[in-house]
C-alpha cells in the first residue's frame, strides 16, 4: 500500500471517500504478493493494481458496491477451466481480495502506514473492516483488543502478513495483518558509471540505496541522483558503522583490489542477503585467494557473487545493471535464473509479503 502513498495523501487532503481492494491470501501461482491494495475513489479513480489486469474489472465494480452500501466484501478469484471467459487468473492461481470503504474517520490510521521508514503493521477486522496501525511504541486508529495488537507487534518484528484468527477477551476475531517495514538496504562501493545504472535499477527494485566512495572526485553527489545517499568514506570502515540485516544486498564495484579485498572479507562475515563483486575472471580468482588469506573460509567465499551478475551478453553499463538486479532477484526469490520457456517451476512460486 506504501507504493499509494502520495494518492492516498492526497485524497485525504481532497476528503475523498474510497474503497481499499487488498489481497489477504494468495493459493498458487498468482502475480502479486500477500498485501497488495488497489484503490478506488467514490467518484471512480483508480490507484494500484492487483493481478496485472486479470481482475481488474471485477474488483473496480465490487469496490463501487462497497463504496454504496459500506459494507467490506471478501471475494476469492480464480481460474475457471470451464469459460474461458469467466473472470479470475489466467495464470491459475488464487487470490483472496477483502475490500472495504475507508472515510475520513480512518485517515489518520492509514496515514500512519505510509512513511516508508517507520515499521508499522496495520490490522483490518475481516467481519467490520475496522482498522488500527500498530506501531512498536503506540496505536493508531482502533479501539482493538490486546490480544490483537501483541500478535500484530509480534508478526511486524518478522515483517509477516497474514490472516489470523486471535482469541480475544470476548470471542475470536479474524485480522489481516499486514507488515509494513523499511525498504530494504542497497550498498554500493565504488561510484563509476556502472554504479550510476545499478543505482537506477536498485531503486527499481525497491531498495534504498547507498553509495559509497572513499576517492573525493568521484563522490559527486551530482553524478549518482538516482541514490538515496553518498558517503566518502573508506569502505570497509563505512560497513563496519552502518546498519545491515538479513536484506541488505552489498555490490562492490570498486575494482581495486585494495578497497574490494578489505570489504569483501567484512561483508561474508555478515548475515546479509547477497554479496558480488565486479571484475574478470582472473581478478575474481586473485580476488579469492586474497579473501582465504585474510581468513574467509570456502563455505563463506561460496556466498560471493563474482564476476557479478547474470551472463545475459550486455555490454553498457545499464545492461549490466540489469544483469546484477537480475541476480539479486534470482537469489532473493529463490530463482533458477533459466529462461521460463526451459523451466516448468510456477511463474510465481512465491508471492512474497507486503513491503
Amino acid at each position: 500500500m506504501r507504493e499509494l502513498g502520495e494518492h492516498l495523501r492526497h485524497w485525504h487532503a481532497a476528503a475523498t471517500t474510497y474503497a481499499l481492494a487488498t489481497v489477504i491470501g494468495v493459493r498458487g501461482s498468482a502475480p502479486r504478493a500477500v498485501g497488495t491494495t488497489m484503490a478506488v475513489s467514490a467518484s471512480g479513480q483508480v490507484r494500484g493494481s492487483l493481478s496485472g489486469g486479470c481482475v481488474e474489472g471485477a474488483v473496480y465494480e465490487e469496490c463501487l458496491r462497497v463504496l454504496e452500501s459500506g459494507a467490506p466484501v471478501q471475494h476469492t478469484f480464480g481460474y475457471s477451466a470451464d469459460d474461458a471467459f469467466a473472470v479470475g487468473l489466467t495464470c491459475g492461481g488464487e487470490l483472496d481480495v477483502f475490500i472495504h470503504r475507508v472515510t475520513a474517520a480512518e485517515y489518520d490510521t492509514i496515514d500512519a502506514t505510509l512513511d516508508p521508514e517507520r515499521p508499522v503493521a496495520l490490522v483490518r477486522d475481516l467481519e467490520s473492516g475496522a482498522m488500527v496501525a500498530v506501531r512498536a511504541d503506540r496505536t493508531v486508529g482502533g479501539p482493538a483488543d490486546p490480544a490483537v495488537i501483541a500478535h500484530a507487534r509480534a508478526m511486524l518484528e518478522t515483517a509477516t502478513s497474514a490472516v489470523r484468527t486471535i482469541g480475544c477477551a470476548d470471542r475470536e476475531r479474524t485480522v489481516f495483518v499486514a507488515s509494513f517495514a523499511p525498504p530494504p538496504r542497497m550498498i554500493v562501493f565504488g561510484a563509476t558509471d556502472f554504479t550510476t545504472a545499478l543505482c537506477r535499477v536498485g531503486r527499481l527494485l525497491g531498495y534504498r540505496v547507498t553509495v559509497c566512495e572513499p576517492r573525493p572526485v568521484f563522490a559527486d553527489r551530482a553524478r549518482l541522483p538516482e541514490a538515496d545517499e553518498v558517503v566518502r568514506d573508506r569502505p570497509d570502515r563505512y560497513l563496519a558503522g552502518t546498519q545491515v540485516d538479513s536484506r541488505t544486498v552489498i555490490c562492490v564495484l570498486t575494482h581495486d583490489p585494495k578497497f574490494d579485498v578489505p570489504v569483501l572479507a567484512a561483508a561474508l562475515r555478515l548475515p546479509v542477503a547477497y554479496v558480488g563483486a565486479m571484475g574478470s575472471r582472473r581478478s575474481d580468482r586473485e580476488r579469492r585467494e586474497h579473501l582465504r588469506d585474510n581468513g574467509i573460509t570456502d563455505r563463506q567465499l561460496r556466498r560471493l557473487h563474482s564476476p557479478i551478475g547474470l551472463e545475459l551478453g550486455g555490454r553498457t553499463p545499464e545492461e549490466t545493471a540489469v544483469s546484477i538486479g537480475a541476480e539479486i532477484v534470482a537469489v532473493r526469490r529463490g530463482g533458477s535464473a533459466q529462461p521460463l520457456s526451459a523451466t516448468e517451476r510456477p511463474i510465481h512460486a512465491d508471492p512474497g509479503l507486503a513491503s
